[in-house]
């Protein structure tokens, strides 16, 4: 099996890593990543520029086909693999992450770990995303990622969608279990402030996001699945296949 691993927090991110890790125990790897950190580009991609892709020859993972680095947006990882010779065939598989941070409930649209997998979709290519609340340890969940990994590869893919997985931020002894079929929360992981502060300019201001999160959510919803310390796996619909 041939897998494509990609993130949006960068070639560097320490998530990254632990993925492509538990990735060459399942077949033959190749890592595209972003550059530099590209969090929050939802599904976008590069088309103003040329991008520069890099062979990175000391990612620090063992076991590994190739790893490159893309100086664009998640996507266009993607995208580029699936439009390029770069890779002698189409992966077999796409994973996505490990992000620093959950992609659940609203966040999801904004989510360029998510927006990476529903790339792979429109190649006929199915996909896992990975994220983990944003205080956990990734090392925490270096064995139960792998048994999902191994159990949803086992199931058909979901139609016109990828799979979603958050961990939460406990430790692998506390957390509850899995629960699955998870729905995406209607509200965000975070309650959102924009703060308009003073700037010595005239007419200009200084804006801060602030962000709080939240303490509990709806009912079934994959935010709440993290919040009770279970692991939630939910589906995202990519609207553009019919």
């Amino acid at each position: 099996m041939r897998i494509l691993v990609t993130n949006d927090d960068g070639i560097t991110a320490e998530g990254l890593y632990h993925l492509a890790a538990m990735a060459v125990r399942l077949g033959e790897v190749w890592v595209v990543a972003p550059r530099h950190q590209a969090s929050a580009m939802s599904h976008g991609i590069t088309l103003d520029r040329d991008m520069e892709l890099r062979l990175v020859r000391d990612f620090p993972v063992e076991g590994i086909h190739r790893a490159y680095s893309l100086d664009a947006k998640p996507a266009d990882c993607v995208r580029m693999v699936m439009n390029s010779k770069l890779m002698p065939a189409l992966p077999d598989l796409v994973l996505s992450g490990v992000n620093r941070g959950e992609n659940a409930g609203y966040d999801v649209q904004y989510s360029a770990t998510v927006g990476s997998g529903l790339e792979a979709l429109l190649y006929g290519v199915p996909a896992i995303c990975f994220s983990l609340q944003v205080d956990g340890s990734f090392s925490e969940w270096d064995d139960a990622m792998e048994d999902i990994t191994r159990d949803l590869m086992s199931r058909e893919p979901p139609e016109r969608a990828v799979w979603n997985v958050n961990f939460p931020g406990c430790t692998a002894a506390e957390c509850k279990g899995i629960l699955e079929d998870r729905s995406i929360s209607q509200m965000a992981s975070f309650d959102d402030t924009y703060l308009l502060q003073d700037h010595p300019e005239e007419d200009t201001w200084n804006v801060h996001l602030l962000g709080i999160p939240v303490t509990e959510a709806d009912a079934g919803s994959d935010i709440q699945a993290i919040l009770d310390n279970y692991i939630s796996i939910g589906k995202v619909v990519n609207s553009a296949l019919i």
